[in-house]
């Protein structure tokens, strides 16, 4: 079995806009270093080399990053412990405040690829339920206590 995730956030102002020019500048850097790092196994990409043509539902500052990697030990290692870390840090320069999970795992079949479909019902199944074997976080994944120290770093 493999690990997929979805993120989701609301862009404060459209892919075009000086606001958020300095992430969509770095995404191709970002998305490049994700596919260099050991138990990448697949992102979803649009029509560029990023999904920021991709959106749950019609609102289009609705950004979605979706991917599968091994084991969710090497997703933790890429988003804490790479320089895609600084660019997490400042998440709240470019997107919204969220108050409901925008988060969400789940294992698949290896040589699997989710849809975005399927990514939402999870998401949205969290959102609902709360964590479960069917779509679960962070705390979950790696436990509470290494959670807390990552966001604390």
């Amino acid at each position: 079995m493999h690990l997929a995730e979805l993120n989701i956030g609301r862009l404060k102002a459209p892919v075009d806009h000086p606001l958020v020019k300095d992430f969509i500048d770095n995404l191709d850097r970002i998305n490049g270093l994700a596919e260099r790092m050991p138990g990448f196994v697949w992102r979803l990409t649009g029509a560029g080399n990023n999904a920021t043509d991709l959106h749950l539902g019609d609102d289009p500052t609705m950004a979605v990053n979706m991917s599968v990697w091994e084991t969710a030990a090497q997703l933790e290692t890429y988003v804490f412990g790479t320089l895609h870390a600084k660019f997490y840090q400042r998440r709240h320069e470019w997107f919204d405040f969220m108050d409901r999970p925008y988060f969400v795992l789940w294992h698949v079949p290896e040589g699997h690829r989710p849809a975005l479909a399927e990514a939402a019902e999870r998401l949205h199944h969290l959102q609902a339920h709360g964590p479960s074997d069917h779509a679960f976080g962070w705390a979950e994944a790696i436990g509470k206590e290494r959670l807390r120290q990552r966001r604390c770093a």
